[in-house]
């Protein structure tokens, strides 16, 4: 994966349809009008992804609060996705992407560096998106751990 296959903020962001965990389809177009972080994490229910998104639950009230939603995106079916909810009581969207394809478009999924060697996978990536659809923050390589609080720090949070 290239650097100018990744989002930058002006950008438009990619639409996508995706089943939720109770497979019940979400665009983003329903978050049209409001601002919506959606973040991509490699697979739910393992400890970093784990830490993330009990993280942004644990900030949500602010995080709505400031007129942002929040949405996660991952490669794991829905019956997996409802697991991780009710287990880690998630008051937010988990969105299905087995294909890739959303992940893809984001810039997300890709070349990355695990454990010094060069392997395809999900890019843990976080985006913010404004009223209109454009991307107005564009992360990628994100830590699991404190990206939440450094997220909110940078949008005065």
């Amino acid at each position: 994966m290239t650097d100018n296959s990744r989002l930058a903020p002006g950008d438009n962001a990619p639409t996508f349809t995706l089943p939720d965990a109770d497979g019940n389809d979400v665009s983003l177009a329903d978050y049209r009008g409001r601002k919506v972080v959606v973040y991509f994490y490699p697979a739910a229910s393992t400890p970093g992804c784990t830490k993330q998104a009990c993280d942004f639950r644990d900030s949500l009230a602010d995080l709505n609060g400031a007129g942002l939603d929040v949405v996660g995106i991952s490669p794991d079916k829905p019956a997996k996705l409802a697991k991780f909810r009710d287990a880690e009581e998630l008051t937010f969207p988990l969105l299905s992407d087995p294909e890739k394809t959303t992940l893809e478009a984001w810039g997300a999924f890709g070349e990355k560096k695990m454990y010094g060697k060069t392997v395809q996978g999900v890019i843990r990536s976080t985006f913010l998106v404004d009223e209109d659809g454009k991307i107005e923050v564009a992360q990628y390589n994100v830590r699991a751990t404190g990206h939440v609080a450094k997220l909110r720090r940078d949008l005065s949070v």
